[in-house]
């Protein structure tokens, strides 16, 4: 399952900052948004409305985000994310 939420968040991180943008890049569990992507705010927060629309209320992407401190949220990983995603499926599943 887990395999599969990561393939959705590339498919929509690659919507959003655009396919040459990540060809240089290895994108795993690891990568972080910040340092590894340079993601800037208001692209994170395209790619927070994307799957939010995706997954609608059976995922928390706010609740998820405000729980995170300001090192937190700039070291935060794809599969940090994709972890959480994957918790709050399973809970209301």
């Amino acid at each position: 399952m887990s395999d599969d939420i990561r393939s959705e968040v590339v498919r929509m991180l690659i919507d959003v900052v655009g396919e040459d943008f990540l060809l240089d890049v290895e994108v795993g569990p690891e990568t972080t948004f910040g340092d590894d992507l340079g993601l800037e705010s208001i692209e994170f927060v395209v790619l927070v409305d994307r799957l939010r629309t995706h997954y609608g209320d059976r995922v928390d992407f706010p609740g998820f985000i405000a729980g995170l401190d300001l090192d937190q949220l700039i070291n935060l990983t794809i599969g940090d994310l994709v972890d959480h995603i994957a918790a709050q499926e399973q809970a209301h599943a």
